[in-house]
């Protein structure tokens, strides 16, 4: 393992899909990292042909040219902490997983296993290999409601049900340390969102705050996942950074909910560049 001298800035290395809009994958990735203050890398894992109406193509990279794009930035800068998003193929999830077993810092992982139109973007039903692949390595792992329920194969309809499903990934993989239960897709109906923060051996911490009405949502869970890399990187603990994180959130989005850069009139991006550190 490398050992960089302590002037050395931490990076955030996201490694993700590449998403032509902007809206999502690395590129909301970065966009997030930066305006929150940390210097972010990318390694894309698929490439996709989207935009606010679905995805309609998706072609993974060879497993082998997405880990030696993180290993180009693991030997030249000082990765700290590594956000997963879209992986694409098991093969690709087995080759990071091996990879990942040297690595000692923290590993974010938004286990994107549909888009946001329902399209699955993680190819066969291979969730098992799944866990044993990469889950199994990760320090956080960020689902909404919808990926909660296909990783633990249960259909969480109450608070109570998501934090027991995220209770029951925490004793399933004994290396994860917190599961952050995003609650947007949960209780549809109400007019408050609740996210849950699941820490090894600790309470229970809920974020409350009121559900705002917005057609650019598309991104939300890839700039979620993130920020909260991003935050803890700056030296906050996971309590902080889960709070930080919701704050950074509702700002994003009720900033967002004004602008228009789509024709369809729904599912358009967040826009960054009105969130102000």
């Amino acid at each position: 393992m490398n050992h960089f001298p302590p002037q050395i800035s931490p990076t955030v290395l996201t490694i993700a899909g590449s998403d032509p809009t902007g809206g999502a994958g690395i590129q909301a990735d970065l966009k997030t990292m930066t305006v929150i203050g940390v210097y972010g890398a990318a390694a894309i894992t698929c490439i996709t042909v989207q935009n606010s109406r679905g995805v309609s193509e998706s072609a993974a990279l060879d497993p082998g040219l997405v880990v030696r794009q993180v290993e180009a930035v693991l030997a030249d800068h000082k990765v700290t902490h590594i956000k997963i998003g879209m992986i694409g193929t098991i093969e690709i999830a087995a080759a990071l997983g091996s990879l990942l077993d040297d690595f000692q810092g923290e590993v974010i992982y938004d286990p994107v296993l549909a888009s946001t139109t329902g399209q699955p973007l993680l190819s066969g039903d291979r969730l098992t290999e799944l866990h044993s692949h990469l889950i199994s390595k990760v320090t956080v792992l960020t689902p909404n409601t919808d990926e909660l329920a296909r990783l633990c194969q249960q259909n969480p309809a109450t608070p109570e049900e998501a934090v027991k499903c995220a209770t029951l990934l925490l004793a399933r993989h004994g290396y994860l340390r917190a599961v952050i239960v995003k609650g947007g897709h949960l209780e549809q109906g109400s007019a408050e969102i609740h996210d849950y923060l699941l820490a090894r051996n600790r309470e229970v911490v809920t974020s409350k705050r009121p559900r705002i009405n917005s057609a650019n949502l598309h991104g939300t869970g890839c700039t979620y996942a993130s920020a909260f890399a991003a935050y803890h990187c700056l030296g906050q603990d996971y309590n902080t950074a889960f709070l930080r994180t919701a704050t950074f959130m509702d700002q994003l989005i009720r900033k967002s909910s004004t602008a228009n850069f789509i024709q369809s009139g729904k599912n358009g991006p967040l826009f960054h560049a009105l969130q102000r550190p």
